[in-house]
């Protein structure tokens, strides 16, 4: 990693430490734990204990669910709204509780991911296949990562191999419509100190037209006209392994790669075709000194690479593929995290994150580099029935200064499973560097290198229960976000704007027999507050309703279920200009088991061939099929 001494430093540490640990009492890799979170307090955490507002997404969830992509694993749940321009692939936009799609801190195996340039991170291009599970914690969690989780964080992490011993080989192969096609492998292995994990795939469709007709002539969208569709194609790679050692000191690595080449409406100007390429590397140490203090060491790299061209007939003139533009982040990380166990029930965090961004385009950035360090800190207490959680953390960069956040969060444990709960957290969002640094564009300034901090402050309250089989919650929210970067007159950004955003999310389900059922419905009011022209209007791509269900049924060997998603409507522009209606899906799906470690699925999406869109004048996907061959054999 480039210009990281503090990041090579901790690599070096790692396999120092991992050289000389050895003996101390047996620990069991194979034992099984309820399902536990850690994006929420960047510790283990009971999944129904915690405070915070998450939602968990389980391999087992994954493969009942039979998505195509991530973006599809995520439609409808609780607090989140996501706007696509078009098909399989195509750019994707997430809003976490009516927030932007910039205040959402995505990681990967605890490395932050996206564009420096932009700051959105490409969920569409991660694979599906290589996830373990997704933690989606909503809410504000500054005050233990620092810069953008203001509507919270998503923490995906990927496929690691088996602790039990043996050889396990896994190879799926789905076919659907669109001339969709899907291939991955993969072997995954380990014993009681060794695991890896290894697998390759890819995956492509001819895609849909991204645009609807008419772009052109309105001066939208795309900006026009182009009859073809639009195809994809991805290939991705994943591996990671880890060592144990008897004392408990665990050493791990992980990379993963994925490129892809998505076709889209476009211009000589902004491309028609553009390749992206997601790279994370990262390494892990965690070790126990002495009982009550437990260390970890992260580092690792993210690149986010785009790289754009144009072919085809513009107004009557023929261009040949022509490069228009590149634009390639980097993103240099590493931390230090110490947990020390006061006394039972009684843990204290305290640790050093470093962080450096850096973006290669052939457009003149004024800047290409800046660098941060965060130092937090967190106190978790429980006290009888009582649980108590304090966090702050403060951040330097070299280009905004200094900023502080923080957050408190009380609990309370009644009798059978119920809990209630209240929080109050700051969190902010640095400007990206096209905010800031971005070229001058025919003599006029295109950005603001005075651009502060956009901030926020949100408070919560919850109430949820946990029973056998049964499951529900309810929390209501607002958030408050101040200096929101907006264009002035002059299309200059400038922090001139606020929102305010209040909500309610439920979520229900129960487990019994062999059903399975969950519902959750979000309601929310993203509205513009700044007291102009827009005030009181609604956010842009953001609906106020969503709801989603959930329900599958086993019989032995075959399985079916269906997933019913409804949005209200939603606006394209802070003048609520471009209305698009609200609408709802319909998803089925079935599996069947018919030899040992085989099995077939089939799943149709939007059943019933609703035309609807998230981002106006894109189209999205009607009536899908998809058909999906499975060999998972147990270990050998």
């Amino acid at each position: 990693m480039k210009h990281t001494p503090l990041a090579a430093a901790l690599l070096g540490l790692l396999f120092v430490h991992g050289a000389f640990a050895d003996e101390a009492a047996s620990n069991d890799r194979n034992t099984t734990l309820e399902p536990v979170v850690v994006t929420a307090t960047r510790t283990a955490v009971a999944a129904d204990q915690t405070l915070a507002s998450v939602t968990l997404i389980t391999r087992d969830d994954i493969e009942r669910l039979q998505p195509t992509s991530t973006v599809d694993l995520l439609v409808g749940l609780p607090g989140v709204s996501l706007a696509q321009t078009g098909g399989i692939g195509s750019q994707t936009s997430l809003f976490l509780r009516g927030t932007n799609a910039t205040h959402t801190l995505v990681l990967i195996d605890g490395i932050r991911i996206g564009s420096v340039s932009v700051g959105l991170p490409a969920l569409e291009q991660i694979p599906v296949e290589a996830i373990d599970r997704i933690e989606i914690v909503r809410g504000p969690r500054a005050s233990l990562y620092g810069s953008d989780a203001i509507g919270g964080v998503i923490q995906i992490f990927t496929r690691h191999g088996q602790p039990d011993g043996g050889i396990a080989p896994s190879v799926s192969v789905t076919g659907g419509s669109h001339g969709y096609i899907n291939g991955q492998a993969g072997i995954s292995g380990g014993d009681s100190h060794f695991w890896y994990n290894a697998s390759l795939g890819g995956q492509y469709t001819s895609g849909i037209r991204s645009c609807r007709d008419g772009a052109a002539e309105r001066g939208v969208a795309c900006f026009v006209d182009d009859p073809r569709n639009d195809a994809y194609r991805n290939w991705n790679g994943l591996a990671n392994l880890g060592y144990r050692w008897d004392n408990g000191t665990e050493l791990a690595f992980n990379w993963l790669r994925s490129k892809s080449n998505a076709e889209y409406g476009g211009s000589p100007f902004a491309g028609n075709d553009g390749i992206e390429e997601q790279r994370l590397v990262g390494a892990r140490l965690s070790f126990t000194p002495v009982d009550i203090w437990k260390v970890t060491l992260n580092a690792g790299q993210s690149r986010d690479n785009n790289s754009t061209s144009y072919q085809g007939t513009y107004f009557g003139d023929y261009y040949p593929r022509t490069p228009t533009g590149f634009f390639d982040s980097r993103r240099n990380q590493a931390s230090w995290q110490n947990d020390f166990t006061l006394a039972p029930g009684q843990l204290l965090t305290a640790g050093v994150d470093y962080q450096q961004e850096h973006i290669d385009s052939d457009t003149a950035f004024q800047q290409t580099q800046r660098h941060n360090t965060g130092v937090f800190g967190q106190y978790q207490g429980t006290f009888g029935q009582n649980e108590l959680q304090l966090s702050g953390r403060h951040d330097h960069s070299n280009q905004y200064g200094n900023h502080n956040t923080g957050a408190v969060a009380w609990g309370y444990h009644f009798d059978q499973g119920l809990l209630l709960s209240a929080s109050y957290g700051t969190a902010f969002h640095a400007p990206t560097f096209d905010d800031l640094f971005f070229p001058a564009f025919g003599g006029f300034p295109t950005a603001n290198p005075d651009l502060k901090p956009e901030t926020s402050r949100s408070a919560e309250i919850g109430l949820s229960q946990q029973l056998e089989g049964w499951n529900w919650g309810v929390n209501a929210y607002q958030t408050r976000i101040n200096d929101l970067i907006t264009l002035d007159s002059n299309f200059i950004p400038q922090n001139i704007s606020r929102a305010q955003i209040r909500g309610i999310e439920g979520q229900l389900g129960f487990n019994m027999d062999d059903w399975r059922v969950q519902t959750s419905l979000t309601l929310m009011q993203p509205k513009n507050d700044d007291g102009g022209p827009n005030d009181g209007s609604q956010l842009p791509r953001r609906a106020k309703q969503t709801g989603r269900v959930d329900v599958d049924r086993s019989f032995g060997n075959f399985a079916v279920g269906g997933t019913f998603f409804a949005s209200g409507k939603r606006y394209d522009q802070a003048g609520n200009v471009n209305r698009m209606g609200g609408y709802a899906t319909t998803d089925l799906r079935a599996s069947y088991t018919f030899a040992p470690d085989w099995r077939v699925e089939a799943r149709v999406a939007n059943v019933f061939d609703h035309n609807y869109e998230t981002a106006y004048y894109y189209n999205q996907l009607g009536r899908t099929w998809y058909l999906t061959l499975r060999y998972t054999p147990t270990i050998r």
